[in-house]
């Protein structure tokens, strides 16, 4: 079975600004992404025993606004393929009732923070209700760590070590950095390493593969193989294309000395029960 724990679902084009369109061209230089995120299309490109998290996104900053009730929609039609997470934008009035709405109403089972594009900092006091909820109901956290197309989205509020002052005070709480935090990698993995429940996706990263060789490198030295989970980033791209990438990841070493990466952690990951691990199974 493959978890995909980073997939996305919106009505395009009418969840984004035509400001947030007209800078998403820069999110792939030389590539025409389809923001569309059709499940068909994800259908497409996954294995038929892909079980994979969904949301939308909430981030006035930004200009991007996904209703959670389309993501509850399409889970209640594919239960037995998709876990739905909520999003909150903790800028805007009402986020704490969403997130009561979303997971007592709509039974979703996640949630997803893009700090960065919203403009908040993951470790604003504000937001410690959030994190009290989310812990005392076990809904894992996703929080997109890491760059962005996005102008006016401050990078201040992206670095992964800003999720340790939450680490430590809600120990119990399952978070995932997102993007291994790139290009941040480093500090992503020293701080998923110190901390028991904290992990990091490698979504949306396979098709910049040097980068991706050395940060999985640095993650193999580190010991930390067991705190990655598999995610794509769709519509960004694909499951297949992100297994695929993966595994050629060492092919683009031969005729070097340059250190090969565990194939068996590769494989590892692709397959791993981040569900379990998650406490979603």
């Amino acid at each position: 079975m493959i978890i995909d724990v980073h997939s996305h679902l919106w009505n395009f084009p009418a969840d984004f600004s035509a400001d947030f369109m007209a800078q998403a061209g820069r999110a792939r230089p030389g590539v025409a992404v389809d923001l569309s995120a059709r499940r068909a299309d994800y259908l497409a490109a996954a294995t038929p025993d892909t079980r994979t998290v969904v949301f939308g996104g909430k981030a006035r900053l930004s200009g991007l606004w996904v209703d959670d009730a389309l993501i509850a929609a399409q889970v209640a039609r594919e239960p037995e393929h998709l876990i739905g997470f909520l999003s909150l934008d903790p800028t805007q009035p009402g986020w704490l009732e969403e997130l009561h709405f979303g997971h007592q109403q709509l039974g979703l089972r996640g949630i997803k923070l893009m700090p960065m594009y919203a403009g908040f900092s993951p470790d604003e006091a504000r937001l410690e209700p959030l994190w009290d909820y989310a812990q005392n109901h076990g809904l894992p956290v996703l929080l997109h760590s890491g760059t962005t197309f996005i102008a006016q989205a401050p990078l201040a509020y992206t670095l992964p070590r800003l999720i340790e002052p939450v680490a430590l005070n809600f120990p119990r709480l399952r978070i995932i950095l997102a993007h291994l935090g790139h290009p941040y990698e480093g500090e992503c993995l020293v701080t998923i390493r110190k901390h028991e429940h904290v992990y990091a996706d490698i979504s949306a990263l396979h098709y910049r593969p040097w980068q991706f060789y050395n940060a999985l490198m640095l993650a193999q030295e580190y010991g930390v193989w067991h705190k990655l989970l598999f995610g794509t980033d769709f519509p960004f791209t694909t499951v297949r294309s992100t297994i695929d990438g993966l595994r050629s990841l060492n092919g683009m070493l031969e005729g070097s000395r340059l250190p090969r990466l565990d194939e068996a952690q590769i494989e590892a990951m692709i397959h791993r029960d981040s569900l379990g691990l998650l406490g979603l199974a």
